[in-house]
């Protein structure tokens, strides 16, 4: 099939570790994403907008900050009035089609600011099978919002499963209205056993990839280029996944990340809070509680479990991530597809004291692995350290196309950096407003250093990521830094004013 323009094929998965690829990692095998590794190029600077994920996936469709895109925490919308990149596809003949995550509304719905990704609606699967888009410029989705078996299964997975032959699904989620933590016998994350009974041909990992493939095989036969999101949802927790891949690590050979002594000490309170066994942090709640504001105390033992079901979360989904792979070898579409891998956020391991995610900005949380791949035109074999974030993916997506981005885009077009040429950019910007006031943050990391600001309070970080790379040392209240400190806050002052974004140029003088 012979196309004017390239493909783009944006394969993402959820909460995972930048240091989970097996060519970084020896301890986790990924061979298809080793591959687009070896035929692509691995850029080991990439960073996310937020580390939560309504604010970072609305800002991978809309090239857009989320103080820009309205989307600002979880628990919020992303309106459909605004421009997206999947909508500019769409207008230069572009099949456009999101399959998997998407987490663009929240799990409730209230007059003017409806959801559709909210129970029981979700369990509604008339409407979803009445429901393919357009939807946030893709023409065509297929999307479920459940890790694991959290209670809001449903949608087009679940239409899935019951016409792959498993009537009985809902056997394998926790049941609508959720029961009561205390009578669910583990914490959410363990998820029990971490051995799931769901058999794994009808896991959803499986799922996003036999979909993906279609649309790709579907707009290969309509003989339009293809913009494919393929969202998978693992390895976000709880840490429950299916066998074989269950028993495929041994805890025993996990190693967790550690708390250095007293390396909170100079952090903000909240840090110095996880680490005690029932912290309290009533002055910090606002609304709906705050991700990560809890005990992060975990016993060892049980961490080295949860390690191994994560890396066996990404090891299955790498199998399917391969299917989809030599999908595009089987269609004769490999040459012309520009693939990108990622992931919305990071993911806490035992570093630093932390688990799974919350308001504290160590590179465990912002950084996130990243590869590209376009055969002639992406250097292979390749590592890079420029700075990459996913607000340019969609100004990137559209130059590749050989489209313009809006003046709303306030992502950079990383096109000529990702074939081999100078860096993009010179640093990135990590915004976390999680609740009006009490956790409200943004940080500026840059080649050496990286500054965090708070809203309110006096207290912030300051790390030198080439002197102390393990993030051990705040310079935040260090006299001998205030100079680095004042230059630096300059610097971040001057990159937020540059991201301002320009709706219209100005055209006349009034």
């Amino acid at each position: 099939m012979r196309q004017d323009r390239p493909n783009i094929l944006l394969i993402t998965s959820d909460q995972q570790h930048y240091d989970t690829l097996g060519v970084t990692n020896p301890r986790i095998g990924t061979p298809a994403l080793d591959r687009l590794a070896a035929e692509g190029t691995r850029f080991d600077r990439a960073y996310c907008p937020n580390p939560t994920c309504t604010p970072t996936r609305a800002s991978i469709i809309t090239g857009m900050y989320p103080s820009q895109h309205g989307a600002w925490s979880l628990g919020t919308k992303l309106f459909e009035d605004v421009p997206t990149v999947g909508d500019r596809f769409q207008a230069c003949g572009y099949a456009t089609a999101l399959i998997g995550k998407a987490h663009f509304q929240p799990l409730k719905s209230e007059p003017g600011m409806e959801s559709l990704e909210c129970q029981p609606l979700m369990r509604d699967l008339d409407f979803w099978r009445s429901f393919h888009g357009p939807w946030y410029g893709f023409e065509h989705v297929e999307v479920a919002r459940n890790h694991t078996s959290e209670s809001h299964a449903g949608q087009h997975y679940a239409i899935w499963m019951e016409d792959s032959g498993l009537a009985n699904w809902l056997d394998y989620f926790d049941p609508w209205p959720p029961r009561a933590p205390e009578a669910k016998g583990a914490d959410y994350w363990t998820g029990q056993t971490r051995r799931w009974t769901l058999p794994e041909k009808y896991h959803y990992s499986c799922w996003t990839a036999e979909r993906s493939i279609a649309h790709v095989e579907r707009s290969c036969a309509e003989g339009r280029p293809f913009f494919t999101w393929a969202s998978f949802q693992d390895p976000h927790p709880p840490y429950l996944v299916p066998e074989p891949w269950a028993s495929m690590y041994d805890p025993d050979d996990m190693v967790p990340g550690r708390l250095r002594p007293e390396e909170h000490e100079r952090n903000p309170r909240h840090f110095r809070l996880t680490q005690q066994q029932a912290p309290d942090f009533s002055d910090y709640q606002e609304d709906y509680g705050i991700h990560g504001f809890m005990s992060h105390l975990r016993d060892p033992g049980e961490l080295k479990k949860d390690i191994a079901a994560y890396y066996g979360m990404i090891s299955l989904m790498d199998r399917q991530i391969g299917r989809i792979l030599d999908a595009l070898d089987r269609l004769g579409v490999a040459d012309n597809t520009l693939v990108v891998f990622t992931t919305d956020h990071g993911h806490f391991l035992g570093q630093h004291g932390l688990i799974a995610k919350g308001a504290f900005h160590y590179e465990d949380m912002i950084r996130i692995p990243f590869l590209a791949r376009w055969p002639g035109r992406v250097p292979a074999g390749h590592v890079c350290d420029a700075i990459q974030s996913l607000i340019d993916l969609a100004p990137t997506f559209l130059a590749a196309g050989g489209e313009q981005p809006s003046g709303l885009m306030t992502g950079v077009n990383q096109l000529d950096c990702w074939t081999g040429g100078p860096d993009a950019r010179d640093h990135a910007i990590v915004e976390n407003r999680h609740t009006l006031t009490t956790v409200h943050l943004r940080t500026y990391v840059d080649e050496r250093y990286k500054i965090t600001v708070y809203r309110t309070g006096d207290d912030g970080e300051l790390f030198d990521l080439r002197d102390d790379p393990e993030e051990v040392s705040n310079l935040w209240h260090d006299p001998a830094a205030a100079a680095l400190k004042a230059r630096l806050m300059e610097k971040f002052l001057q990159a937020t004013l540059a991201a301002e974004p320009t709706r219209m140029p100005r055209i006349w003088g009034a």
